[in-house]
């Protein structure tokens, strides 16, 4: 009987061992839980990191050199890829589509119409950023001139966007319906599910 009242203090506890279990559990959970947390705080955070070196805070070095330049800017994407050819790619292809001169010389003449459009909105848009950017940089933004400058500035991008869709338009009038197919071919198009969808010439 003395025997085993001596021998209780030395006992486990199988409760107690479970609750222990249990508890570094919840603590292990909640440091994996901080990590993840602070890991996407991080990232939302450095979003707009180095983005104040920037020349204009609204684009990017990239996009103010495409825009003053012209560039496609991604603007005819809808017509790109439903077969309706950009005059710049279609000069570049002129061998491989069996271009006559005469297809060479309009395809030509398109693209700098549109280039010389682009460009000149490009740069109206950049400078009305640029107004914005200003207007920000004074402390004292005024809603109602805010207002307009944003309409006129998301209107010089609508008149970007417009120059390099109507070039595609013109361009795919003046190709045959085999020279488009080889330009989807080419351009990595075929096997989209708009392809039925080409029309005659």
């Amino acid at each position: 009987m003395r025997g085993s009242v001596q021998g209780a203090p030395g006992n486990r506890c199988p409760y107690c061992d479970c609750l222990k279990e249990e508890i570094m559990k919840l603590i292990l959970n909640f440091a994996i839980i901080s990590i993840f947390s602070a890991v996407a705080i991080a990232s939302t955070d450095s979003n707009y990191s180095g983005l104040q070196a920037n020349a204009l805070k609204s684009l990017s070095n990239q996009e103010i050199t495409g825009y003053l330049n012209g560039k496609g800017m991604g603007f005819s994407k809808v017509a790109e890829l439903n077969h309706f050819p950009g005059p710049r790619h279609v000069i570049d292809l002129a061998s491989e589509l069996s271009l006559s001169k005469q297809q060479i010389h309009e395809a030509n003449s398109i693209y700098q119409s549109m280039h010389l459009e682009a460009k000149k909105y490009g740069s109206e848009f950049v400078a009305k950023e640029r107004e914005i950017e200003h207007l920000f940089l004074s402390q004292n933004v005024d809603s109602q001139n805010l207002k307009i400058l944003v309409r006129e500035s998301a209107e010089l991008k609508g008149k970007i966007r417009l120059a390099h869709l109507k070039a595609h338009i013109s361009q795919k009038q003046l190709l045959t319906r085999d020279q488009i197919r080889k330009y989807d071919e080419i351009r990595g198009y075929v096997g989209g599910q708009n392809q039925k969808h080409m029309h005659h010439h």
